[in-house]
């Protein structure tokens, strides 16, 4: 079954004021970096679909798939011209390493870690992530969608809204 690498289906999943990335470890190179989950939608495969299985898959957790919050083109990871961010909420699950179920991407990369990241704590964001060109800038969005002030704060309370 071929999947639709057009466009990539990512969730934003909460979990109060933590956000859920995967660490994925390129294989040959060793490289590892942070990343929403998500990828390629299936044939005859609803959007929201698409989102709440490849959270399943990456994370091991269930997922309400709330709304899209973000789209973007012509980012820099290179597979896909178009990336659709989903809010998501979790229903039940434990967040674990989760597997890639195409032997292509199987073969070039793993997920070998899962993380909850404080949207609160932007130094600590900055900390973990400032080394992430596609990341940083994404979860600084979502902060932002969320009602987090973008700039660093000593404070642990920058939530505006």
């Amino acid at each position: 079954m071929t999947m639709d690498r057009v466009i990539r289906y990512q969730g934003a999943i909460l979990r109060g004021d933590h956000l859920l990335l995967i660490k994925h470890h390129e294989h040959d190179s060793g490289r590892e970096y942070w990343i929403l989950p998500g990828g390629g939608r299936e044939p005859d495969e609803s959007e929201e679909d698409c989102v709440k299985r490849e959270m399943l898959e990456e994370t091991g957790l269930n997922v309400l798939v709330e709304k899209l919050i973000l789209e973007d083109t012509d980012l820099p990871l290179g597979i896909y011209k178009q990336y659709k961010t989903y809010l998501c909420r979790v229903i039940d699950g434990e967040a674990m390493p989760g597997y890639e179920p195409e032997a292509d991407a199987a073969q070039s990369y793993a997920i070998s870690e899962v993380r909850w990241f404080d949207l609160k704590d932007s130094n600590r964001l900055e900390a973990a992530l400032r080394k992430e060109p596609f990341t940083f800038p994404l979860v600084q969005r979502i902060r932002s969608y969320l009602g987090y002030r973008i700039e660093s704060s000593a404070a642990n309370s920058d939530r505006v809204i």
